[in-house]
């Protein structure tokens, strides 16, 4: 059953917002080379990641871990929902998608497989 498997935060100041979270709740968090991306790492559960914000309405996304984002972007279409980003790929960590429910929240669906390119 799928469950929460990644979290991102956007930033507007990264130094700022990773003062914030490391004295916070203590979270390591660890520069993904070649990207203004944090990826953080949490003492349980789920791990997440820090992103520059993109637009003023960027929010906090929860990424669900599925088999497929294909079948379940599907899914999400068939049910009434909406894919805002396809499937994409995270190079040698898997694929993600962005989509909104029908009650216009945003979340993710992320599928992780070491030979995505």
């Amino acid at each position: 059953m799928p469950s929460i498997a990644h979290f991102e935060i956007p930033f507007d100041d990264s130094e700022r917002a990773r003062k914030f979270y490391t004295e916070l709740f203590g979270w390591t968090l660890e520069r993904y080379p070649g990207m203004e991306y944090w990826m953080i790492r949490t003492q349980g559960g789920a791990g997440g990641g820090m992103v520059k914000r993109q637009n003023p309405d960027h929010r906090m996304t929860d990424y669900f871990g599925v088999s497929s984002v294909s079948d379940y972007s599907a899914s999400v279409e068939r049910l009434g929902g909406k894919v805002l980003m396809p499937k994409m790929a995270v190079p040698n960590m898997g694929y993600f998608a962005v989509c909104m429910d029908t009650e216009g929240n945003v979340f993710g669906l992320w599928e992780e497989d070491p030979k995505a390119r």
